[in-house]
C-alpha cells in the first residue's frame, strides 16, 4: 500500500480532463453526502447495505474512487484498514486530512495493488465517470484481480433515470427538454449540458450483467436512495431548506428499504449498488 504523501503520480489510462477539472474546481464532493437531506439519505443507506455483507474489521479495505475520504473515515472509525485511490489530487488531500487511511493518485482501471491482496474492494464512484463498457469491465476485473478468494466487491451506479427525475423534481425541465433528455434514456450517455459532468447512467439489468461478466458470482442489486429521494431534492430546492433530521427522510429511509430489492423500484434511487464476491477457488 501507498504511504502517505504528496509525491503522487499517476500513469495511463488517462481520466477524462473535463472530470478532474469538476470535482477540482467547480464542486466540493466533501460535502455532497452530509450537508443535504438527499446526500443524506445516500450515505445512509450505502452504510447500511455495506454493513450487510462487509467482512469483520480489521480487514482490509480498498477504496477506489474513494474520493474525500467520506465512506473511508467510516470504516476506519469501525476498525477497518483502508486505502484510497482516486484520480483527484484534491480529494487525496481532503482525504488524509481527515481520515487515518493510506492513499494513492491512481486509476480504476489499472490499480497498483497486488494480486490477491485485500478482502473488499469498494467502487463507489469510479463507474459513474467510464462512458465505455470496456473501461467499466476493465475497472471491475481489477478489482476482481486484487481482491482475496471469496472476496466482497461493492460497486455504485447511477440510475439511468436519475437525471430525469432530478430535473423534474428541481423544476428544471422546459418543453424542448426530451431533445437532450431522450438520447441520454436510450444510450446511457449523460449530456454534459444538463449539469454534472463526462457521465454514464446505468439499467440495473446492465450494471448486474457486467459485473457478472467481470467475473463476480452471487451478484445483488440494491437500490440506494429509493422513490422517495426527488421529494426530498424538491424540497432542498424550493424552500432552501434541507430536512435532513426530519420526518421526511426518516420516512424516506423506509421507502428505501421497502423498495430496494423490488425488480420495478430498483430504479427509481438514484444510485444502484451492486455487490459480488470473487469465486472461492483462487484458480478461478
Amino acid at each position: 500500500m501507498a504511504a502517505r504523501g504528496k509525491d503522487w503520480a499517476m500513469e495511463t489510462p488517462e481520466v477524462a480532463p473535463e472530470i478532474i477539472d469538476y470535482y477540482t474546481s467547480a464542486y466540493d464532493e466533501v460535502f455532497r453526502l452530509s450537508s443535504v437531506a438527499h446526500g443524506r439519505l445516500e450515505l445512509l443507506r450505502t452504510q447500511e447495505l455495506l454493513r450487510r455483507h462487509l467482512p469483520a474489521a480489521p480487514a482490509a479495505v480498498l477504496d477506489v474512487g474513494g474520493g474525500p475520504g467520506v465512506h473511508a473515515r467510516w470504516l476506519v472509525s469501525h476498525g477497518y484498514t483502508v486505502h484510497l485511490v482516486d484520480p483527484v489530487e484534491r480529494h487525496l488531500q481532503q482525504a488524509l486530512a481527515s481520515t487515518a487511511c493510506t492513499a494513492e493518485l491512481g486509476d480504476a482501471r489499472a490499480l497498483t495493488a497486488t494480486d490477491s491482496s485485500y478482502d473488499t474492494v469498494l467502487l463507489l464512484g469510479p463507474l459513474y465517470h467510464l462512458t465505455e463498457r470496456t473501461d467499466r469491465i476493465q475497472a471491475l476485473r481489477e478489482a476482481r484481480r486484487v481482491l482475496r478468494p471469496s472476496g466482497l466487491m461493492a460497486a455504485a451506479a447511477i440510475s439511468r433515470h436519475a437525471g430525469l427525475l432530478d430535473l423534474a423534481a428541481t423544476a428544471r425541465l422546459e418543453p424542448d427538454s426530451a431533445d437532450s433528455l431522450l438520447p441520454v434514456l436510450a444510450s446511457g450517455r449523460h449530456d454534459g449540458r444538463l449539469g454534472f459532468t463526462t457521465a454514464y447512467f446505468h439499467t440495473a439489468d446492465e450494471l448486474r450483467t457486467e459485473v457478472i461478466d467481470a467475473g463476480f458470482t452471487d451478484v445483488r442489486l440494491y437500490g440506494i436512495e429509493g422513490p422517495a429521494w426527488p421529494t426530498l431534492k424538491g424540497i432542498e430546492t424550493h424552500t432552501g431548506e434541507s430536512p435532513t433530521d426530519s420526518p421526511l427522510l426518516e420516512s424516506a429511509l423506509t421507502a428505501a428499504r421497502i423498495a430496494e430489492s423490488d425488480p420495478a423500484l430498483i430504479a427509481s434511487s438514484s444510485h444502484i449498488l451492486a455487490v459480488g464476491r470473487t469465486p472461492a477457488d483462487s484458480g478461478s
